[in-house]
């Protein structure tokens, strides 16, 4: 899978953007509190100009708002309704930064080897107590293909936010346009807030293979041992490279799909004929409930 890069965006673009001046009033700087006034005042239009900020042509800039973007995208994907279906439990999990505490039994072999040898310990053989729902896999496939930036972008960030916060042992995000880039992989570990900075990081260009990333989340939710995977496509469904995609979406055991608010045509016509669950969204902020309206159903 290739790998994409978003362009950069100069401060006099960024200038043309609502408080843009109260948000960043001089060159390498990010006002936290007038991000979270004017997020309180029009939450998408702040949301879809933090997102542009993470593509700046400021260093500095880029990297203060990488940095609030990792925790402010999964806060506001946590305060929809985006909690996982059926009952959670506390269970022990491979060891991510932001998971929960670490499990001492489960994680004293590994503490022992590493003071036995001097070594550090290796992260890969620690292991966490945290909320859990292992019977559900979810793989977020997100459409890069057309302008990737603004608020199709940080639409794109508080879903791949709110599915790591329902499925966080066992979920992936895949970007598609040309070809399918894996911001997290089903059967790797990555933090949340990694996997937020890898959908920001993104860049929107070419054609749209919708099959192709159907058939490559097949391949991510194979990989889970979960009883019930659900393929989640955030998308117009407007597809500009061949292919059945009434095949690919054969080959996935649940399919539900996420379209624009006001063009979803072609998305609710893939729905009828594969029989997926379909839903719109109006903005970064109502993300996490739009995946709620077709997760729960």
């Amino acid at each position: 899978m290739a790998e994409s890069r978003k362009r950069t965006t100069s401060r006099r673009e960024l200038a043309q953007q609502p408080n843009f001046e109260e948000v960043s009033p001089e060159v390498g700087e990010l006002d936290e509190s007038a991000v979270e006034e004017a997020l309180s005042d029009d939450p998408d239009e702040m949301l879809a100009m933090l997102a542009d900020l993470t593509g700046a042509t400021d260093a500095k800039l880029r990297e203060l708002a990488r940095r609030l973007a990792g925790r402010l995208f999964l806060d506001v994907a946590r305060r929809g309704p985006s909690r996982p279906r059926g009952v959670g439990r506390l269970a022990t999990q491979r060891y991510r930064p932001d998971a929960g505490d670490i499990d001492l039994d489960a994680s004293f072999d590994a503490v022992l080897s590493a003071r036995a040898s001097g070594h550090a310990v290796d992260p890969e053989e620690l292991r966490v107590r945290a909320w859990s729902t292992p019977d559900t896999a979810i793989c977020l496939m997100v459409d890069r293909s057309g302008s990737m930036g603004g608020k199709p972008l940080a639409t794109s960030a508080v879903a791949a936010s709110a599915v790591a916060w329902r499925a966080p042992a066992d979920y992936s995000v895949l970007s598609f346009g040309k070809d399918v880039v894996a911001a997290k992989s089903q059967d790797h570990t990555k933090s949340n807030e990694a996997v937020v900075d890898a959908v920001l990081a993104l860049r929107g260009y070419g054609t749209t293979d919708v099959a192709g990333a159907l058939w490559a989340a097949r391949d991510q939710l194979s990989r889970s041992r979960a009883g019930r995977k659900v393929a989640v496509l955030l998308s117009d469904c407007r597809a500009t490279v061949a292919g059945d995609l009434v095949a690919a979406a054969a080959g996935l055991d649940d399919l539900v799909i996420v379209a624009p608010e006001g063009d979803s045509l072609e998305a609710e016509q893939l729905a009828r004929q594969t029989g997926a669950r379909v839903t719109t969204v109006s903005g970064p902020s109502d993300a996490a409930a739009a995946l709620g309206r077709v997760l729960d159903d």
